[in-house]
């Protein structure tokens, strides 16, 4: 199982704490039994730690002119708001849950060129507040297609989610599909697509990063 960079460090730390745990444990005659009690549920938070980290093959789907998930998790929200901060008009908003338990690798919803990248500090509010695409803490992120389409879409932190990653910038050109980001422990990202746009996922639908078609651009 191939792991992200992003959880190299935390890995680490609690592989070490883990042995010293353990060892520490067994160093002062501690019945065996008494052992397996305390050393079974940190084991399985250290599997959970490895699975979150996890960083799975992705193939982008290739339908024309498609907007693929861009991570994993759970539909939230679909549904037509005013978009405030770049567009200034309309869209269609389709929102993704990830749990503690999905996959965190947040990846480009379609290619084309950056043109507008911004971060917000802000507010740690749960995941799905209403309020919590505006104030948490969070990035926006405008891509342009080659017929000069725009997606936006904002990974948003949540109350347990404090660690926005992105790896993109102004100007750089990206490929569906392809990593474009991180966040750590649960969170959500909206999406924002042309009134008109064909959506292609259903409300509590589960979906997977780049593998789901989200909406035909039309």
């Amino acid at each position: 199982m191939k792991l992200h960079r992003e959880g190299y460090k935390i890995i680490l730390i609690s592989t070490l704490l883990l042995g010293c745990i353990l060892l520490g444990i067994s160093e002062i005659g501690i019945p065996q039994w008494l052992i397996a009690l305390f050393g079974a549920p940190l084991l399985v938070l250290f599997v959970l730690i490895i699975r979150f980290f996890r960083n799975p093959l992705r193939h982008a789907d290739q339908t024309k002119n498609g907007v693929v998930a861009p991570c994993d998790g759970k539909v939230v929200v679909i549904e037509e708001v005013y978009e405030p901060e770049y567009f200034n008009e309309k869209r269609i908003q389709v929102s993704i849950f990830m749990s503690p338990l999905n996959v965190h690798v947040n990846r480009n919803p379609i290619s084309g060129i950056v043109s507008y990248f911004k971060y917000h500090p802000g507010k740690y509010l749960v995941a799905w507040h209403p309020k919590s695409s505006t104030e948490n803490e969070r990035t926006t992120t405008v891509i342009k297609t080659e017929n000069s389409e725009e997606i936006l879409f904002r990974q948003i932190a949540g109350a347990v989610a404090r660690r926005i990653r992105w790896y993109i910038k102004e100007g750089n050109k990206v490929t569906k599909g392809h990593e474009m980001g991180f966040i750590k422990f649960g969170s959500r990202v909206d999406v924002y697509l042309p009134l008109g746009s064909e959506i292609k996922v259903k409300l509590e639908q589960k979906v997977s990063a780049a593998d789901t078609l989200l909406a035909v651009l039309k």
